[in-house]
């Protein structure tokens, strides 16, 4: 009995950031760890009580820095199990998911609903009582990209294997240690079993009954409740803006494009949802973000088609698709560093603006993206390109694109000239509309 207690003590610490335990206790709690406790049972007999060794799903370090993100350990917690181990604890591949509610505090595009302070830390202190309620816990820690000098590093915390094999499947390998010795790390709380009425609290209702994502860019943390986990590209969305502070902190430039390799040459790709999807093949990835550096370009999210390479060089070229079906914008034509920026800033598609090519959340102002990215093209004399989808009666699209993009490259373009019409001024209504001051380096 007293081995129990002991060990249920030791495999539940605390920190100053969410226990009651007075900081007297913890000369106490530290020494007993390394000294064996005799306890009389009878007169003339005594019980040596010995704390158990660290072992699988029991480490004292690792238990203390689940209790500072708010997660008591009841039983065992297992920290980075390989796929196979993963799955003798019951991890199975969960059905793809897509369109789950997400929520993002900090969001200064305004395309997710907003949820206040208060909602998101009552809803936290439900997600972490019911992880602490669990026998077992599941950690993995991973980064957001694959460039160890400005990558954001994360920790995963789960009820559930299955949602840890799914994530790191997502995440790009770091080193031992380096989320714990990271500076600012994000929290991932994965919440598998609890109630669909935890999304009450940010006022779901039903629309969350199979799950919903909840993230706060202040507190660093992603909640990711019921079956959201398997709703790869909300995650990987929530990821994004919650990672773009610290990258661009460190040094990264995070963008919204696609990576394209060319013979020797690296290309970034922004371009609509729609024409990705048709050319996501002959793409490095399919998934919006990269992070470009002085280093290079790094993919935020692992890839099947990369080839194992986690960094690529500097591009050579960075090409804006944009859909005009007016006749007014030519088919190709070479941009300004100036011109890049604002039609970066401007997306604009057939009528409808897309700032910095992005319809998810950000936590990063689009006209400093815009400054961040012009300011990367002038340092590196990156080249950049304006390539019309939609003149004519046919839309550039797949292969075709792909074809488009690689020739441009070896050509020589001529500078960006309007065909005349009035698409000027409306790309000046709405960014004027939308952004109070432009850099005067931009323009159209």
């Amino acid at each position: 009995m007293r081995n129990h207690l002991f060990r249920r003590l030791f495999t539940a610490p605390s920190c100053s950031r969410s226990t009651s335990a007075p900081a007297s206790s913890l000369p106490f709690l530290l020494s007993s760890r390394r000294n064996a406790v005799s306890a009389p049972l009878v007169e003339d007999e005594a019980e040596t009580v010995v704390f158990p060794r660290e072992g699988p799903g029991i480490s004292y370090g690792l238990n203390w820095a689940l209790a500072a993100r708010g997660v008591i350990v009841k039983d065992k917690a297992f920290r980075n199990l390989k796929t196979s181990e993963l799955q003798q604890k019951g991890a199975t591949i969960a059905e793809s998911l897509s369109g789950l509610p997400v929520h993002v505090r900090g969001n200064v595009l305004g395309g997710a609903s907003e949820i206040s302070k208060a909602q998101f830390s009552k809803l936290l202190k439900q997600i972490t009582t019911h992880i602490s309620s669990t026998s077992d816990i599941f950690v993995h820690d991973g980064a957001i990209g694959s460039s160890p000098k400005c990558d954001a590093k994360v920790r995963v915390i789960s009820d559930s294997p299955s949602a840890i094999l799914s994530l790191s499947n997502v995440l790009w390998r770091t080193p031992s240690r380096a989320v714990a010795h990271d500076s600012c790390p994000l929290t991932v709380y994965v919440a598998t079993s609890i109630s669909p009425s935890a999304g009450d609290t940010i006022g779901l209702g039903a629309q969350g009954k199979s799950g919903f994502i909840a993230a706060d860019a202040e507190r660093s943390s992603l909640i990711l409740c019921g079956k959201a986990f398997s709703d790869a590209n909300g995650t990987k969305e929530a990821l994004a803006a919650l990672s773009g502070p610290i990258i661009s902190a460190r040094g990264g430039l995070p963008l919204p494009a696609r990576l394209l390799v060319s013979g020797d040459s690296v290309i970034l790709l922004f371009a609509p949802e729609d024409t990705i999807q048709s050319c996501s093949d002959l793409l490095v990835s399919a998934d919006a973000g990269v992070i470009l550096s002085s280093q290079g370009v790094a993919p935020l999210f692992q890839t099947g088609n990369s080839g194992g390479q986690n960094l690529f060089k500097l591009p050579a070229a960075i090409i804006l698709a944009s859909s005009d079906s007016s006749g007014v914008l030519p088919s190709v034509s070479k941009l300004s560093p100036g011109q890049a920026a604002y039609h970066f800033l401007a997306g604009y598609q057939n009528g409808k603006f897309v700032p910095a090519y992005s319809e998810g959340p950000s936590s990063i102002d689009p006209v400093e993206l815009a400054k961040a990215l012009l300011s990367k093209l002038q340092d590196n004399q990156i080249s950049s390109f304006l390539i019309n989808l939609n003149e004519g009666e046919k839309r550039t699209t797949g292969k075709d694109l792909v074809k488009l993009v690689q020739s441009t490259l070896s050509k020589s373009i001529p500078p960006f000239e309007p065909k005349g019409g009035d698409l000027q001024g409306k790309y000046k209504s709405f960014l004027s509309g939308k952004f109070q001051e432009l850099p005067e380096e931009f323009s159209f």
